[in-house]
């Protein structure tokens, strides 16, 4: 046990039953490995020292029901004092503290505390109130652990809201990559098909190059085997096949005239007009000369058969 930097007696020596007073000892630092040995200390008295804070292996003593830690300098209790869970009275009267562990919500058994003469922060002192009887004492317990318990309930709700947020957060960066990656998937399918059409049009105008180079190729071949111009029969002139046929429509055509002038002039009144009587003993003439030149034939024909 150090006390002011040397040893005393054993803590076995100052154990009186389930009591173990270990006050007005001018200890900087709490034994907590002989105490852990000590099991049946559970009333333990560490007033009236110069401690400053508790070690982090203080809170294994879960054997403790009530501790004693008044007129010391302690400016705050480790975070997992709650861990001390069968503990029943507390006193921390005239120390450092301005606020508590939010484990102290756990002293589910906490019947009495003391926080007097502490430069406690303001909503907390409201809270706990005066320790001045056994009465007060009892409610300031009460009061702190619910007012704990509201402070680690809040924390919780934070917790679990940060916790949310950052799983919103997560799913979001995630909904985005995956975005992300449909994007860059459909650019590479875009691009894939776009270099695919290039190809084919390449393809196709290499192909159609081949088949017009393939076709020069063979005209030039079939040229290369006809004969020179020069030794070709030559061809009649198509002038003159067009004239004939000119001449042949004006005939047809003046032959036509005539044979209506001459229906008119023989089925109409117009057959007394001068010009009708013209065409008519014209066309009299014709027809007698005609039937002479079929008698003259018939004549001599009998002559010839004769």
């Amino acid at each position: 046990m150090s006390r002011g930097g040397g040893k005393g007696p054993s803590l076995k020596d100052k154990l009186d039953g389930n009591e173990l007073d270990l006050s007005l000892c001018d200890l900087n630092e709490v034994p907590v490995r002989e105490l852990a040995a000590l099991p049946k200390a559970t009333i333990l008295d560490l007033s009236c020292n110069n401690l400053i804070s508790l070690p982090s292996d203080f809170c294994s003593l879960m054997h403790l029901v009530k501790l004693d830690l008044s007129k010391n300098r302690l400016q705050q209790l480790p975070l997992d004092f709650g861990r001390l869970v069968n503990l029943q009275h507390l006193d921390l009267l005239n120390n450092r503290l301005v606020t508590l562990p939010v484990s102290f919500a756990q002293l589910k058994n906490l019947k009495w505390l003391d926080l007097k003469d502490n430069p406690l922060d303001p909503v907390l002192a409201k809270v706990a109130g005066d320790c001045l009887d056994e009465k007060q004492c009892k409610q300031a317990a009460v009061k702190v652990l619910q007012h704990m318990k509201a402070i680690q309930s809040e924390q919780d709700r934070q917790r679990q809201r940060k916790l949310q947020a950052e799983r919103e957060m997560e799913k979001k960066r995630e909904a985005e990559q995956r975005a992300k990656e449909a994007q860059e998937r459909e650019l590479r399918k875009r691009e894939k098909a776009e270099e695919k059409e290039r190809r084919r049009r390449e393809y196709d105008a290499q192909k159609a190059a081949k088949q017009e180079m393939e076709k020069k190729t063979k005209k030039e071949a079939v040229q290369a085997r006809k004969p020179a111009s020069s030794s070709r029969p030559p061809q009649p002139p198509r002038h003159k096949h067009s004239w004939s046929r000119s001449v042949l429509r004006v005939l047809l055509f003046v032959l036509l005239c005539v044979l209506c002038t001459l229906a008119a002039c023989k089925l109409t009144e117009l057959q007394r007009q001068p010009l009708c009587v013209s065409v008519n003993t014209l066309y009299e003439d014709v027809l007698a000369a005609l039937q002479n030149h079929k008698t003259l034939q018939n004549m001599l024909q009998q002559n010839s058969q004769q």
